[in-house]
């Protein structure tokens, strides 16, 4: 049978599962499993005072259950502000499933995952992430109306994403070295998956040295050959010369190991959740004289592109939308300069400010 369980909002303070919900202030969260077709979700709803809770469903072989909740948690958590900051009008949700995508997903899985989110009345509107493809949003749009990213129309939102991190570097850039242009730069990519490999192409047509990881071979391959790239290993990445790093692959790759090692002035990837720590490394960040552009912040270009499915605006609009990241990461980082404050603290009032203003809209007559 499908099985889903529901914890909301309770005064559990000694529940491990409830007092991680209450550190971000979480909504709602829901597990589902389903032994027939191996299904394993969770589903985060962050917050929702902005509009229904949007976000991607990734799928990902996590060592326990309790880093796949520590995951969705954080990662929802992140969609609120994501979808905040970017003027959308969207609440922050994220799903995660528990497995390998590259061989236990299956149409009859992405399905029952849509009966799940269907389950939710349009509270959680799902798409794309890591180890999920516009295929599998097919199958979940079989079971539930709540899905966008769909082949035909919106479609995958990489490249969106990818031009997103591309201008929101380059703003980057303008106030690191007094000019936005890459030409010349040394740039570490560090995943080359369906966003990076489209960063990748952007920074080689502007000139610009890159440099590329990626857990998968023949993908690595492939990139280098078609845009000129150099490979370098998984770990060799925070250790070269570079003026960029750009994390495009899972986070947490932002913490005391690596920063002791990191030589770049620019952190700006598209990855989620950078900083391990937020208040700790955030501030080492600072301290070290880098740019940390905020992930959520950057990377906001998909959801920008799910958006217009959601409200039927064109892809015309979504890139042009995302273009405005560019003064985004710029107003951030120069606010950051003058009030001598890590950038992720700036960028967060900045999203939470917005939602403050629109509680008080939204309040009854």
């Amino acid at each position: 049978m499908f099985e889903v369980k529901k914890i909301e909002d309770t005064n559990l303070a000694d529940n491990p599962v409830v007092a991680q919900m209450s550190k971000y202030n979480h909504e709602q969260l829901l597990f589902c499993n389903d032994n027939a077709t191996g299904l394993k979700a969770i589903v985060a709803v962050h917050n929702t005072i902005l509009g229904p809770a949007l976000g991607g469903t990734r799928m990902w072989n996590y060592a326990t259950e309790m880093d796949a909740l520590n995951d969705v948690l954080r990662l929802s958590r992140g969609m609120t502000y994501k979808n905040s900051i970017s003027g959308l009008n969207l609440g922050g949700g994220k799903a995660v499933i528990i497995g390998d995508h590259r061989t236990q997903k299956s149409e009859a899985l992405m399905r029952r995952f849509g009966k799940f989110v269907n389950s939710l009345a349009g509270k959680y509107i799902t798409a794309e992430d890591v180890g999920i493809s516009p295929i599998d949003m097919t199958y979940v749009s079989m079971e539930t109306d709540h899905v966008v990213g769909l082949p035909g129309k919106s479609g995958d939102p990489s490249p969106v994403t990818a031009h997103g991190v591309y201008v929101g570097m380059k703003a980057s850039a303008k106030v690191q070295f007094g000019s936005d242009s890459l030409s010349g730069k040394k740039i570490a990519v560090q995943g080359v998956g369906h966003v990076g490999e489209y960063l990748v192409k952007s920074l080689a047509k502007e000139g610009a040295e890159v440099f590329i990881t990626d857990i998968h071979e023949p993908t690595l391959k492939r990139v280098a050959n078609e845009y000129g790239a150099t490979v370098v290993g998984l770990d060799e990445i925070y250790d070269i010369d570079m003026d960029i790093y750009a994390p495009c692959a899972l986070g947490a790759t932002i913490n005391d190991d690596t920063l002791s090692r990191l030589k770049c002035s620019i952190i700006a990837g598209a990855a989620n959740n950078q900083l391990q720590n937020e208040d700790a490394h955030g501030r080492m960040v600072m301290e070290k004289g880098m740019i940390y552009a905020p992930d959520f912040a950057l990377n906001a270009g998909g959801v920008i592109n799910c958006y217009s499915e959601v409200k039927g605006l064109t892809p015309i609009w979504a890139m042009d939308k995302a273009e405005h990241i560019y003064n985004t990461i710029e107003n951030i980082v120069k606010r950051s300069q003058a009030e001598n404050v890590p950038t992720y603290q700036i960028a967060n009032k900045m999203a939470e400010e917005r939602i403050e203003a629109i509680s008080k809209v939204k309040l009854p007559m």
